[in-house]
Order: C-alpha cells, then sequence, then structure tokens
C-alpha cells in the first residue's frame, strides 16, 4: 500500500512491474441488505454510496470500505478501483485497467472476463487468486 497525505492505493507488483490498484474495499454477498446494513451500522460503517433499490450499497468506516450486494454475485470478492483513492477521489496518478490487464495477461495470469484492449474509460475484467477467490478490477474513470 501506498499512502500520501490522505490519499492511500494499493499497488501490485508482478516482476519489475508495480501497478496502482486504487482503491481496495471487500464484496459482499448478502442474502438481505436493509439487515446487512443495519449490522454494519452497529459495527459502526455508514452508507458511503450505492442504490439501495438497485440492491447495493457501500458502506464506509474510515478508510475501510465493504459492498454489500444483493442477488448480484455467487461468492464475495475484493474489489480493486483503478484511478480511485479509498474515498472515491481521483487519484492524479494511476495505472490505466488495460494496463493492469495487459501485465497481468503477459506474466500468464487467466482473466475469467476481460475488457476490450481498445477502449477508453471504465471498464472491468474478472481474475481469481490461486484458492478461487474472485477478484475484481471495476475502474470507473
Amino acid at each position: 500500500m501506498f499512502e500520501n497525505g490522505n490519499h492511500k492505493t494499493y499497488f501490485f507488483k508482478l516482476g519489475d512491474s508495480v501497478m496502482s490498484l486504487g482503491a481496495f474495499s471487500l464484496s459482499l454477498t448478502v442474502k438481505n441488505l436493509e439487515t446487512s446494513m443495519a449490522f454494519y451500522e452497529l459495527l459502526g460503517f455508514t452508507k458511503f454510496a450505492g442504490e439501495q433499490d438497485q440492491n447495493w450499497v457501500i458502506m464506509k468506516s474510515n478508510d475501510t470500505l465493504i459492498g454489500l450486494f444483493e442477488g448480484m454475485f455467487d461468492k464475495n470478492m475484493l474489489t480493486f478501483n483503478p484511478g480511485w483513492d479509498q474515498s472515491a477521489g481521483n487519484l492524479d496518478e494511476y495505472s490505466d485497467i488495460r494496463a493492469i490487464q495487459q501485465t497481468l495477461k503477459k506474466a500468464g495470469v487467466e482473466l475469467l472476463s476481460e475488457v476490450d484492449g481498445n477502449t477508453q474509460g471504465p471498464a472491468s475484467f474478472m481474475l481469481q487468486d490461486p484458492d478461487g477467490n474472485p477478484i475484481l478490477i471495476d475502474q470507473h474513470r
């Protein structure tokens, strides 16, 4: 992790390449969004972003982010947002999702889904760690 004042971002080192993965959150699949929100509020989290009528919210406590998703994913997953800090503020410097994808593919990492390398702006792709835990790289810029 790299910390610069109030901005925190996470980096992934692969060989000699270092990629900025941006903000980190744990995305949880939940059975009942309202019940889960109430539980995490007891732990000191507050609603930070999201659309309850679309069955998802992001809860925040200090720099810790937890996404709650009802009926959207099969498994809990790690989520990184290139270009954002932990408060969804834009980072001045970051690794574009297409560069991250290209570096991972060159290293032989199998991707579950891919971004069209000829596009720009928001996009996402997925991979999994050696234990089968899904990882979502989700760029909103």
